[in-house]
């Protein structure tokens, strides 16, 4: 069985995420769409804007066919880790085709980007530039090295989905795995920034529901419905003072080994963000102690969620072992079975069902429940803010 596979967030899902579904069913003969997908938390280094659970009805009411969760050590990981784990799990769920958006329309250039940070001698020669320039960051000595051996090719990597979309090429090439790549250039707006008619980012779409906007032109009726029922229900948009209040109490319980055990946490990042999480007040005091030039934000955002989370050094090395089941449509049911019976990985649809995998799954899976304890701490409803739900919750199925 053919399918397409997709990495997302979908943090919301919106219009802009539609048309990449469309469009990629369009592009190969209609093919049923598989995702895998950021759970609670998100790889920028932050809550979710709604829960996983929501974020995939809302997906698969907009095309997708089958979500899974992607555990939650490869969420919070690098670009690099966060493309291995996601991009493997769907080829280890039999996927044929990847399909990602990009702000390039030469996949080409991507392509030699990916097949040159693949080399030993390209890799070589970022460090030494880090180790002669220690004010760069990774990305930027990565940039300088780019351009010096491709040059205005380079600047493909100026924009955010084109560096996932290096990131997924790269992890095709290293595995060998027999993924076709499907690119679908992004509408309208930049991935962070300010869009026009209805295709907006997801970041401006965040920004304006956290400010107590609608933003009913820019995501479907059918996701919004989505949306509205979770509100409804005590749970929608998490509080983020109380979620901050969680994140900030558990880091100052932990100690200064416990930061040292985080993933990437070399270049002074552990102990920085040890002594910045026992003084600073907010998380953001928190962020802007612990940055410098060569820390970029991104990856301090994600160190402290990890430090909250128990996420440590190694836990996403690989790619994931098992598949959770998040949501289907009445085709990605169909679709199940066939992949139930191919796929080289355990497919859960029954949470308690990942006890009978053995000690490495349930631990993953106890991360992420954990990590949903946390989240559901923001929800209005006293009730919806009980623990242990993730054990309880299946998956949302769409008729």
């Amino acid at each position: 069985m053919d399918f397409i596979g997709v990495v997302c967030e979908y943090n919301p899902f919106h219009n802009g995420h539609a048309y990449h579904l469309r469009e990629s069913a369009r592009l190969s003969d209609d093919q049923g769409i598989v995702c895998v997908m950021s759970g609670d938390f998100v790889q920028r280094g932050e809550a979710a804007l709604y829960a996983k659970y929501a974020r995939a009805e809302a997906a698969v009411r907009g095309g997708a066919d089958v979500v899974f969760e992607l555990p939650l050590p490869w969420s919070l990981a690098s670009a690099e880790g966060f493309a291995r784990g996601a991009v493997g799990l769907l080829a280890a769920l039999g996927a044929t085709t990847l399909s990602f958006g990009t702000e390039s329309e030469d996949i080409g250039i991507l392509d030699t980007l990916a097949r040159r940070l693949v080399e030993p001698q390209t890799i070589a020669l970022i460090r030494d530039r880090m180790a002669n320039e220690p004010e760069l960051s990774f990305a930027a000595a990565r940039q300088r090295v780019l351009e010096e051996l491709c040059g205005e090719g380079a600047r493909a990597l100026e924009t955010p989905n084109n560096i996932l979309a290096v990131e997924y090429l790269k992890t095709i090439c290293e595995q060998g795995l027999p993924l076709k790549p499907l690119a679908v250039r992004r509408l309208s707006s930049a991935h962070d920034g300010a869009g026009e008619g209805n295709t907006r980012s997801a970041s401006e779409i965040r920004s304006l529901l956290l400010r107590g906007e609608r933003a009913d032109g820019f995501m479907s009726a059918a996701s919004l419905a989505v949306f509205a029922r979770d509100a409804a229900q005590g749970r929608g948009i998490p509080s983020r003072p109380a979620l901050e209040t969680a994140i900030l109490s558990r880091l100052r319980m932990l100690n200064e080994a416990d930061f040292a055990a985080l993933p990437d946490a070399s270049g002074g990042l552990g102990e920085r963000l040890f002594r910045a999480a026992g003084e600073e007040p907010t998380l953001d005091a928190v962020f802007a102690a612990v940055k410098n030039k060569r820390l970029a934000m991104s990856r301090v955002r994600r160190a402290c969620y990890c430090a909250a989370l128990g996420v440590k050094d190694g836990m996403a090395d690989g790619t994931p072992p098992y598949a959770r089941l998040l949501a289907a449509s009445a085709r990605g049911r169909d679709m199940l079975g066939e992949m139930k019976k191919t796929a080289s990985v355990p497919i859960v649809t029954k949470p308690a069902a990942v006890r009978e995998l053995g000690e490495s799954c349930e631990a993953i899976f106890s991360l992420g429940a954990a990590a949903h304890d946390l989240f559901v701490l923001g929800y209005r409803a006293a009730e919806e803010r009980r623990g242990e739900s993730d054990w309880r919750t299946g998956p949302r199925i769409v008729e």
